[in-house]
């Protein structure tokens, strides 16, 4: 009889880690269930969580991201993958997908059972990212689309439908420019270093030759070349001739051997000070040019190359959870929960409009000429004529927003203590639970700095002399108070943090936005929004005690028109009794905090917003109360 707290998930989980290391043939290997993105590190696997419920889509999907990964420990050494890799992205992203389809074909061919279970990972992985949905090549990235092809070519089993799909739509460039190639495929999948020679020249075929870089056999050849030559000029054949007959004078006359050998030994180190001389100028003065200089080191800020920092060896990105105990945690949430209960029914009544907005967007699509389903109006006339006819019937189909990632960027300086702070935190408890209801990821993350007044980087400045204009002049403190692929139950109390006396200090906000939007950039996600609530102008006392007035508004100015000229990100910003217009383009600034949750619906919703005119409209808007 189990005990009442037994997970009822453990006995397959452990099942399926047994399993797992007996196909990647690594009894050492270390199999974790978590919310983190599914991968390697070492002989850390990492799978996806499986809940007490253990639904379907959850057993399968573990099967398949399990099988997967064991099959590329089994198959994969990192040596010979590492010494083919091309240079370029493109090339680089190309090798590596065909080398992930190689591993999964290798595993369909030793153990068939691995391939279904991963035909259920790629459909699920293809349904996310949305490859049902495009219609043309430019919508589907190559990379996927070779390995798709790569796997089908070298198993012949249909793909997925959404998988089959972005295949398709690549699938005759790829053979009207590598079709000679890829016959050869068969015979190469057992071998990775003859598959990966393979590879490179299939991305030669699609034109990505000039990103492979220097072929690593054609270099060993040289090497070899260069090895064997210097190897034969060392060597000297034995002594004939005069040789001997010096050998015999030596034999007869000691008193002359003993001078040929100081002779000797006098010219050798001669020779080696002349080498030693032409050594130390060919250091000093490469080809007559002056000594090469270090690289310089990359600028701070991507931004404004100008934009300096005196000393960051004290700056933190920390995890709420690091900040205090669970216990404290639990307790600044239980307090935040009571100072905000009146609001709470206002903030969750805007949250259920929000979500009814987004979930209207997700159903807007509809299949017809179906045998059942409700009645099509545009075929009335049809049916009214001949009440036999078929395919006059339509339903709607659930259409969810292709991969969308939503971070929360909090203001946590001193300014926004007391309520501000409090309304900011339970407004994006509700927003991130709504928007996770609504299958879009969500991110939140705060910023201020550990100390007033300059902390550690300041005493360090003055142990220095007080140079003039040292840059930032304080340590930043980057708080991640949930991740985006963190489930909102196991992180809820983190925004209690935001209560805990003495965390607020000040703000740096360029910095902290340029990490946020680097943070973003890293993520899979297609479309990715970056929301920024503030109540005020970067403000650090220490740095802008010693630099020009404008320093650190001079730098948020140029990350943001670095965010919005890039476009890889939506960025909006929301100012409480602050104008942040004046920084951002697409802003709203509110009078009173309370106005904060409807602030943010609104503009949230108004990105879903599939009519260009609603967005329009809520956009313009530059101050509400």
């Amino acid at each position: 009889m189990s005990k009442p707290n037994d997970n009822p998930a453990d006995p397959f989980k452990k099942a399926l880690a047994e399993a797992t290391k007996v196909m990647a043939n690594n009894a050492e290997l270390s199999v974790n269930y978590t919310v983190d993105p599914s991968g390697m590190t070492g002989d850390a696997m990492r799978l996806p969580q499986v809940s007490r419920r253990m639904t379907r889509e959850e057993v399968l999907m573990a099967r398949g991201t399990a099988d997967a990964l064991a099959m590329r420990q089994r198959f994969h050494d990192d040596a010979t993958h590492a010494r083919y890799v091309p240079n370029g992205d493109m090339a680089r992203e190309l090798y590596e997908a065909m080398e992930h389809a190689r591993c999964e074909a290798m595993g369909a061919r030793v153990m068939p059972g691995t391939a279904s279970n991963i035909d259920v990972k790629i459909q699920h992985e293809a349904l996310r990212r949305g490859y049902d949905q495009v219609k043309t090549a430019s919508e589907a990235p190559l990379p996927v689309a070779a390995g798709y092809l790569i796997r089908h070519l070298a198993t012949g089993r249909p793909l997925p439908e959404a998988a089959d799909n972005v295949m398709n739509l690549w699938r005759g460039f790829i053979e009207n420019q590598a079709g000679d190639t890829l016959e050869d495929l068969d015979g190469m999948l057992s071998d990775q270093a003859a598959f990966a020679k393979f590879a490179r020249k299939v991305i030669s075929d699609l034109g990505y030759g000039d990103q492979l870089g220097d072929d690593p056999d054609e270099l060993e050849d040289e090497q070899d070349e260069t090895a064997e030559e210097t190897s034969e000029e060392e060597e000297q054949p034995e002594s004939s001739g005069q040789d001997d007959s010096d050998e015999d004078d030596v034999e007869a006359n000691p008193e002359q051997a003993q001078e040929q050998q100081q002779d000797q030994s006098q010219a050798q180190v001669s020779s080696d000070e002349m080498a030693e001389d032409e050594l130390s100028d060919e250091m000093e003065m490469p080809d007559g040019e002056a000594p090469l200089e270090p690289p310089a080191p990359p600028p701070v800020s991507e931004a404004d190359p100008d934009y300096k920092v005196f000393d960051d060896s004290n700056d933190e990105e920390v995890k709420a959870e690091d900040l205090a105990e669970p216990q404290e945690l639990e307790r600044l949430r239980a307090y935040l929960d009571q100072q905000l209960e009146p609001l709470k029914g206002a903030v969750s009544r805007l949250a259920n409009k929000l979500q009814r907005r987004l979930q209207a967007q997700q159903n807007r699509s509809w299949e017809f000429d179906l045998e059942e389903g409700i009645l099509d109006a545009g075929r009335l006339a049809r049916v009214v004529a001949n009440p036999t006819t078929p395919l006059s019937f339509k339903i709607e189909k659930d259409t969810e927003f292709r991969d969308t990632v939503v971070t929360l960027l909090l203001d946590n300086s001193g300014s926004m203590r007391g309520r501000p702070i409090s309304i900011a935190a339970i407004c994006a408890d509700v927003l991130a639970r709504t928007l996770e209801r609504c299958n879009v990821k969500v991110e939140i993350l705060g910023f201020t700095t550990r100390a007033w007044k300059g902390g550690l980087a300041r005493e360090e400045w003055l142990n220095q002399g007080r140079p003039q204009l040292p840059g930032r002049l304080n340590d930043l403190r980057h708080i991640i108070y949930k991740g985006a692929d963190a489930p909102w139950r196991r992180v809820r109390p983190n925004l209690g943090l935001m209560m805990k006396e003495g965390l607020l200090k000040e703000n740096i906000d360029g910095e902290a936005l340029e990490w946020a939007h680097k943070r973003m950039l890293s993520r899979p996600e297609a479309r990715k929004i970056l929301m920024v609530i503030s109540d005020g102008a970067p403000v650090d006392d220490s740095t802008l005690s010693v630099n020009p007035a404008n320093y650190l508004e001079k730098h948020l100015r140029d990350v943001i028109a670095m965010v919005e000229k890039r476009k890889q990100v939506e960025l909006l910003a929301i100012g409480i009794g602050h104008d942040v217009t004046r920084y951002y383009d697409r802003a709203v600034t509110i009078t009173d905090v309370e106005q904060l949750a409807g602030a943010m619906t609104e503009q949230l919703a108004a990105l879903f917003d599939s009519d260009p005119r609603a967005r329009a409209r809520v956009m313009g808007m530059r101050k509400v109360g």
